[in-house]
């Protein structure tokens, strides 16, 4: 028995959004039916280093996967020519635990994390909606586009802000070659301009204190809320989440980590606002979207669960194209 080592690079080239928000979604489906064992991720934190690092582990007994996830975050790391985020996955065989695969995370949670705000953006989002507004323009932001021009199959307009002219400016540029459906696709000067009038909301930012202020928030408008994934993060302004349908991943992760872990912690909130996980609304416990008018937000912390189907997926089409390099890492006798 030999385990198969997968770099980044094929990683890269084996994934496609669609198929992974389709895995994504079904994986939230089955933990909003019970039926997922994953503890509340753990973490280390590097305070003289202004990072963490989380141990994400999961089992899915319908699909049978298993995997764990090691992930760093590390906002800092731009400026030294590094990833803010970097991942070590190891899929795990439930049968008898052995290491199936040990694989670069990285894409992959870049992947699938995009993947959960297209899914969210399904269920949450009006069905019109035309004109995202992005804060933050970095990876991230990226894959929210990927996730969104996937749902929906035209859009109007992405009003793209970042603290950073030359980022956003970046961004511009690529997205541009790559998603031509998008009629109009430009940086602007403000937060507030890129929130104004938007269908679409998605903040994916390392902010600790709130960039979008509640008298910007127009009736209808959905949120993907992807930068706070720790605790002290946020990005909204807590009277918007008063006004909201508030839909999170993980009410455990979300309570410490996600948008609503601070105003929780302030007695802003109580988990009585919070609404749903996403799972129910998949799994068809609890309604999305129920009004044109109503303001709905996802909070994101990020599952071990769609790290491990995201894994799966993978591994499967690395097989299936011969890709990776065997070796055997296990001594088992």
């Amino acid at each position: 028995m030999e385990t198969l080592f997968i770099s980044g690079k094929e990683i890269r080239n084996l994934l496609t959004m669609k198929e992974v928000i389709d895995r994504v979604e079904e994986a939230f489906k089955l933990k909003g039916l019970g039926r997922v064992q994953m503890p509340a991720k753990l973490y280390l934190f590097y305070s003289r280093y202004g990072g963490d690092l989380r141990c994400m582990p999961s089992y899915i007994e319908d699909l049978e996967v298993s995997a764990v996830k090691v992930v760093n975050v590390h906002p800092g790391n731009v400026e030294k020519g590094l990833r803010t985020v970097m991942a070590i996955i190891v899929l795990v065989d439930p049968r008898n635990g052995f290491p199936l695969a040990v694989m670069d995370g990285s894409h992959i949670t870049d992947m699938r994390t995009g993947a959960a705000g297209g899914v969210a953006a399904k269920y949450l989002a009006r069905k019109d909606s035309k004109i995202i507004g992005m804060i933050g323009a970095g990876r991230q932001a990226r894959m929210q586009l990927a996730a969104l021009t996937t749902i929906y199959s035209k859009l109007e307009e992405v009003k793209v802000y970042d603290i950073s002219k030359d980022r956003a400016n970046s961004f511009i540029e690529e997205m541009g070659k790559l998603y031509v459906e998008v009629v109009n696709l430009k940086a602007v000067g403000s937060a507030e301009e890129a929130v104004m009038d938007a269908d679409i909301v998605v903040t994916a930012t390392p902010s600790r204190q709130p960039i979008v202020k509640d008298e910007w928030v127009k009736p209808g408008v959905h949120f993907n809320c992807i930068g706070a994934d720790a605790p002290g993060k946020e990005e909204l302004d807590p009277a918007i989440l008063k006004r909201a349908k508030i839909v999170v991943d993980d009410m455990e992760q979300a309570s410490h980590s996600g948008e609503i872990n601070v105003p929780l912690s302030k007695g802003i909130l109580s988990e009585e606002d919070i609404y749903a996980e996403i799972g129910e609304v998949v799994a068809g416990l609890k309604p999305g979207r129920e009004s044109e008018s109503e303001i709905t937000i996802f909070c994101s912390t990020g599952l071990a669960i769609q790290d491990a189907v995201t894994a799966k997926l993978a591994y499967e089409k690395a097989k299936e194209k011969g890709l990776g390099l065997y070796i055997g890492l296990v001594l088992y006798w």
